[in-house]
């Protein structure tokens, strides 16, 4: 099943149910106005958006209008980013020049959740020196997870699977991240691609708490990368009961998988610039590539093997300097 929240000037927007091809959509309300609100009830929300998707695959439905479309969640209460791709830590460590840290847990933040942007939203930034970067992810939507909830056991509150752009300002973290402290102003509201969709929807590309999946990364419409999400060191499960470990994760709680990286990142190019620059300083001992400059434009899009379908849509946002307040 797919679901999108299309914009109906509220601040949650209005859920949908999306047909296999993208093209048709119905409408859950009035009984799920919104994603926040039916995920908060999924036993009983999921059996009546299936039911909506059946009427679609039966060929209901109106024309899908993609402009409209927000992130499935436009605000939610809580969003928790993993880091649980070992080579892109290791990258950063070159990139930031600091010390390895352990590996037997997951790296875990706590970032802004009252606004996600939607994946056609111009995204504001108030300078270029801030080092500004996209970070190509996947994310889980969970239903209310219990504290102390078995890394075994956490797979079964997965209820959607989303594709994130942790928009991320550089030239702030390193400050921010010797504080001892999380980061804030440096980890600015991130994006969603359009479609939200059920673990069923992606088959066997689902396995193991990973998105085994290339996600296509152009910036500028060059190619950037295209790295698989099979290479987590942790799966969405551990990285679930990593957040759940001391305090329940209200129904809603997105959970990222931190940048997408390979290990063979010569061959498949990376999620963010700040690994290209880390790669640059190991092959020419210095970085090369330059972070975004306004007016830039970036795509991301996840796809099949095979079919070369985008079962999350794609995400196509651009750049630009913040409105000088009057």
């Amino acid at each position: 099943m797919r679901l999108a929240t299309a914009d109906n000037a509220t601040r949650d927007g209005e859920l949908l149910v999306v047909s296999a091809d993208g093209a048709r959509a119905l409408s859950a309300m009035p009984r799920w106005p919104n994603l926040l609100a039916a995920i908060t009830d999924w036993q009983q929300a999921e059996g009546e958006l299936r039911e909506l998707a059946a009427r679609l695959t039966r060929g209901a439905g109106e024309p899908l209008a993609c402009r409209r479309l927000r992130a499935p969640l436009p605000r939610t209460w809580q969003w928790l980013d993993g880091s649980a791709f070992q080579t892109h830590a290791d990258l950063m460590q070159i990139a930031f020049g600091t010390e390895p840290l352990p590996r037997d847990r997951p790296l875990m933040y706590q970032g802004m959740s009252d606004c996600f942007f939607g994946p056609t939203d111009p995204v504001p930034f108030r300078s270029e020196a801030d080092g500004i970067d996209f970070e190509g992810e996947f994310g889980v939507i969970v239903d209310a997870v219990p504290m102390g909830v078995a890394a075994a056991d956490a797979l079964g509150h997965v209820r959607l699977i989303v594709q994130v752009n942790d928009w991320s300002l550089r030239s702030l973290a390193l400050p921010e991240m010797k504080t001892g402290f999380g980061w804030i102003q440096a980890k600015p509201a991130c994006s969603m691609a359009p479609f939200a969709v059920t673990p069923d929807w992606l088959g066997a590309s689902w396995r193991d708490g990973r998105v085994c999946l290339d996600l296509e990364i152009t910036w500028n419409g060059h190619r950037f990368g295209h790295a698989n999400g099979r290479e987590m060191s942790f799966g969405f499960h551990e990285l679930i009961a990593h957040a759940a470990a001391t305090r329940d994760l209200a129904a809603g709680t997105v959970i990222g998988s931190g940048t997408v990286t390979n290990a063979a990142y010569a061959v498949v190019g990376s999620s963010c610039i700040s690994e290209r620059r880390a790669i640059e300083m190991i092959v020419h001992g210095s970085p090369r590539t330059e972070y975004l400059r306004f007016g830039d434009r970036v795509r991301m899009a996840t796809r099949t093997t095979g079919t070369g379908e985008l079962p999350f849509g794609e995400m196509d946002q651009l750049v630009t300097a913040r409105p000088r307040q009057t």
